[in-house]
């Protein structure tokens, strides 16, 4: 045979998916094995996706023991102190948080917020925890970053959740008096797909330490970190299954360098870099649980700190509320403010019924992660998913509202002698929220496989497309037992009653279309079992809509029983004012909820995917004449790296 005789293009074709479908097969199970499978506490989110509105399980709203929202209050007077001495327009025009404001930060505490008090911390309520990153994150959002990043997903959660006691007593001191972490897991070619992970620590001969060697992108705080929690690969050997681990280390540790910092179009004092690990030695004691579980550790962290998201999209939305009422009152057009006028007064609405709703999802999802009696992991991700497109969209008509001023960047408004509104800052900010701690797409997947567990767990190898025939048979008699006694519940529920609720006066209808459309949605989701079985992961827009809906009705049912609550607490204006902006909201929730139902199934999404693919093999490169791309021949797509040691100097710049 010729040497240059190929092989058969659909031979080739056939080969590269196999390789494709053998790696995505790999990568599901490396997420599903770090998935906590159990449901061993109650959770009012997942309820809602298989139509039970467990309306007891957050109302009466839940609240903090009095001593603890003491202390948080105490706290919150310390640390406004040092935000009225920030100046966020220095942060954006050095783009960089000045030193003297990390360490005024430092001195009342504001590292050690969630560290327990008996290890310098000050032990603060998830709740105070969200008020101080709200309050932070107004004077500049680089501020509640760096805070977050630090306690939500740095050091202290996953040392405080699955630490020792000696790792404990060494790390979380140190972290509460201002040693600053980073949590290293992305890497340039690695996102979220963690199964790609590169970077390698490999057991010394006595088993004493771990090797380092890799690079991670986007390591917040990691310019400036003491301390990393770093997710590695340990290779298997005898006695030993190796796998993806965490472990904590020094970041001045001999063989790190920090290869650049890195720069974007918000969030201009945040200290993200590029991190590059040759020959690193870790002590074995440094070690995170055991050897396989890193990404277990990784989710239950990210599950801890999501929650830090929606606090700074609150502090958004209820900053762009001030903006646009007092703009909107003082701004003339055609004889009137513009306010009063419809096109601006549906905005101004739309931001006042939101910033409610997103005050009310946190401190709802808050108080239940403070209680513990609860599984939030779908709470602190919906949170995290509709907080940040909400704040999004309150950013984007903030703008708008403000017109040409909301345009121009609030140095140019300070120069020609108008006041300095950050209006375009705030939209380049909150952008980066969509992506943070798992992207929008990402956490919609992420919601999708947990409220379809029960599913999964009833139709067996119906929903897997490598079972047998004989499998799907037997699966199906499984799944048809589960299905007889849950699908009636679905029929008739209290939304039905016009009874229901009625301690709730005005809002009750809004509870009762939660409850319609929660049995609605789990009806849904059943309909797109029976179509699609194991296709059905595929369908990522349909479950992204179901998802949307979830959410909604949980923020829908998180603005009632806060409503509740505060007209309970007081009767007078802020109770009033309570109900108003709750039905309010709830209008227009209703609006979006009803249309997202109707797209479930009347939409364009085949129609996409064809042109979709169409446009992905050229077919359409001809729509793409006549401009220039600026970014051609600057480098590629992705940066290529090998271990190694580097080859630049560090720009770590530890704080002191």
């Amino acid at each position: 045979m010729s040497s240059d005789v190929r092989e058969n293009p659909s031979t080739e074709r056939a080969d590269r998916t196999r390789r494709v479908d053998s790696t995505e097969r790999e990568s599901r199970a490396v997420v599903e094995a770090a998935r906590e499978k159990g449901w061993e506490r109650p959770s009012f989110a997942r309820g809602l996706y298989l139509g039970r509105f467990d309306l007891d399980l957050v109302h009466p709203h839940p609240r903090a023991d009095p001593a603890d929202d003491a202390r948080g209050d105490e706290f919150l007077i310390r640390m406004r102190e040092v935000c009225d001495h920030i100046d966020g327009a220095r942060i954006e025009r050095e783009e960089q948080i000045p030193d003297e404001d990390v360490k005024a930060l430092a001195d009342v505490g504001a590292f050690g917020m969630k560290i327990p008090r008996e290890y310098g911390g000050l032990g603060l309520t998830t709740s105070s925890y969200g008020k101080a990153l709200m309050l932070a994150s107004s004077a500049h959002p680089s501020i509640g970053a760096l805070l977050s990043a630090h306690q939500s997903i740095g050091v202290p959660e996953p040392v405080k959740l699955v630490g020792t006691s000696e790792q404990k007593e060494a790390f979380l001191p140190r972290c509460a008096a201002g040693a600053i972490s980073a949590f290293l897991l992305t890497e340039p070619d690695v996102g979220s797909d963690p199964a790609r992970l590169a970077t390698t620590a490999i057991p010394t001969a006595d088993g004493a330490a771990y090797q380092l060697d890799g690079v991670k992108l986007w390591t917040t705080n990691g310019v400036v970190a003491d301390l990393l929690v770093v997710i590695a690969r340990v290779p298997a050997r005898e006695g030993r299954k190796g796998g993806i681990t965490a472990f904590v280390v020094e970041g001045s540790s001999p063989g790190i360098t920090v290869e650049r910092r890195n720069s974007f179009m918000g969030l201009k004092g945040i200290e993200n870099g590029v991190t590059r690990f040759h020959q690193v030695r870790v002590p074995a004691e440094n070690r995170l649980g055991n050897e396989g579980d890193g990404l277990k550790i990784a989710l239950t962290t990210l599950n801890a700190g999501r929650l830090a998201i929606p606090a700074m999209c609150a502090a958004a939305g209820k900053w762009a509320l001030k903006i646009a009422r007092e703009w909107s009152s003082e701004r003339v057009q055609w004889g009137r403010p513009i306010g009063e006028h419809d096109a601006v007064a549906e905005k101004i609405a739309f931001i006042a019924a939101t910033t409610y709703a997103l005050e009310s999802v946190l401190e709802l999802s808050a108080q239940l992660a403070d209680a513990g009696s609860k599984d939030i992991r779908i709470e602190a991700a919906i949170a995290k998913l509709w907080a940040s497109e909400m704040a999004w969209k309150i950013s984007d008509e903030l703008v708008q509202i403000r017109g040409g001023r909301g345009y121009e960047t609030a140095e140019s408004l300070r120069a020609r002698g108008e006041r300095a509104v950050p209006a375009e800052q705030m939209l380049r900010d909150a952008r980066i929220n969509r992506i943070f701690e798992g992207s929008s797409e990402i956490m919609r997947l992420l919601i999708a496989r947990e409220a379809v567990d029960a599913h999964l767990k009833a139709a067996g190898a119906l929903a897997d497309k490598d079972a047998t025939f004989q499998d799907k048979a037997r699966a199906a008699v499984g799944a048809s037992g589960f299905y007889a006694k849950w699908l009636p519940h679905l029929v008739v529920g209290r939304g039905s009653a016009r009874a229901s609720y009625a301690e709730f006066g005005p809002l009750a209808e809004h509870l009762r279309f939660v409850e319609r459309s929660s049995r609605k949605l789990a009806r849904h989701t059943f309909y797109g079992m029976s179509r699609w079985q194991a296709k059905l992961e595929y369908r990522q827009v349909f479950l992204g809509r179901l998802v949307d809906i979830g959410a909604e009705l949980f923020a829908m049912t998180a603005a009632c029983s806060r409503a509740e609550m505060l007209r309970v607490d007081d009767d007078d204006a802020r109770g009033r004012h309570a109900y108003q902006l709750a039905d309010a909201f709830c209008d227009q929730s209703r609006l979006r909820v009803e249309t997202l139902f109707a797209a479930l199934w009347t939409n364009t999404d085949a129609t996409d995917s064809r042109l979709a693919r169409r446009v992905l093999a050229g077919d359409y490169t001809w729509l793409e004449d006549g401009v220039l791309d600026p970014s051609e021949g600057t480098g590629p797509w992705i940066a290529a790296w090998s271990p190694g040691p580097s080859e630049v100097e560090s720009v770590r710049r530890p704080l002191r």
